[in-house]
């Protein structure tokens, strides 16, 4: 009986360190880049690099800087914020898969300012928020 716990913890032994050595003679993959910055311009892709993910404007600090536009998958629109050096700062709006409006307002230097509008999904105005008012 000794003998046969024995010949197993063996072949245990030997199947581990033969598993290390394959892992160690395999070589690392190559990661994907998914970043590409030229001319002030930050580009960020899907995996693949067949579909933009986020792109917009860099200030001299790479901080965000006027128009940041986002993409979904499909290469729909779904957002569009601005922004003065890396602060939120100008109009924002949000938007549905369908393109449609989800939401939509203004900010001034990272706070929400004015009237934010918010829609369903068939348009209707759902709320507006006013945060001067607050």
């Amino acid at each position: 009986m000794k003998k046969i716990f024995y010949f197993i913890g063996l072949l245990f032994i030997v199947s581990c360190s033969r598993n290390k050595e394959t892992t160690l003679k395999e070589k690392p993959k190559k990661t994907e880049s998914l970043v590409e910055i030229s001319d002030g311009m930050y580009t960020e892709y899907y995996p693949g690099r067949t579909q933009i993910k986020f792109q917009g404007g860099q200030d001299e600090h790479h901080q965000r800087q006027g128009k940041w536009t986002f993409f979904n998958t499909d290469g729909t629109e779904m957002s569009i914020t601005f922004y003065e050096h890396g602060l939120k700062h100008g109009h924002s709006i949000v938007k549905y898969p369908t393109g449609e409006v989800y939401y939509y307002g203004e900010y001034e230097n990272d706070k929400q300012i004015g009237v934010w509008k918010t829609f369903d999904k068939k348009g209707n105005l759902v709320s507006e928020k006013n945060y001067d008012a607050l």
